[in-house]
């Protein structure tokens, strides 16, 4: 190893976390979904929080412009549920706190706190609360940037 190749190393990773960096700077004021709901799906017991949100950029050139990261911390109170839906697009789903019943069209799953899961946003599935405590839990999704309203949607036949 040459006594540059620290410093190069150090170099290259600096310029890899530029673009996440900038991605978090330009990081959204958390807005809350309150008052009229702009959702179109029946709920009970959702208060939904939009933690960060901000456009993709960076080296996947095709998507820069056209996506947009987006946190949002969903509580649904004892006894809540979300009825059948789809999402815009896809993401990753965490559940920080309680216990989520996720039916899917050909199997129910109970997520608990920690759990993680994969959403594709096309498949048909409802959300139960089905315990007395609430349940939280984090949606981190790739969105179209002009999407300026929740993720849910009804439900989209293909």
């Amino acid at each position: 190893m040459t006594n540059d190749e620290p410093i190069r190393r150090d170099v290259l990773q600096t310029i890899a976390a530029v673009p996440l960096l900038a991605l978090l700077a330009r990081a959204g004021v958390a807005r809350a979904q309150t008052g009229a709901s702009p959702v179109k799906v029946d709920t009970k017991g959702l208060v939904a929080k939009i933690r960060f949100e901000a456009p993709l950029e960076g080296f996947l050139k095709e998507i820069n412009g056209k996506y947009k990261l987006r946190v949002t911390e969903l509580t649904l109170g004892p006894g809540g549920y979300v009825g059948e839906h789809n999402h815009e697009g896809p993401g990753i789903r965490q559940v920080t706190s309680g216990y989520m019943t996720y039916v899917l069209p050909d199997k129910t799953v109970v997520y608990g706190p920690g759990e993680f899961f994969f959403e594709s946003g096309d498949v048909n599935h409802t959300v139960f609360n089905k315990t007395d405590a609430p349940m939280v839990h984090v949606l981190f999704e790739i969105l179209p940037v002009s999407l300026g309203g929740p993720s849910l949607i009804t439900v989209r036949h293909h």
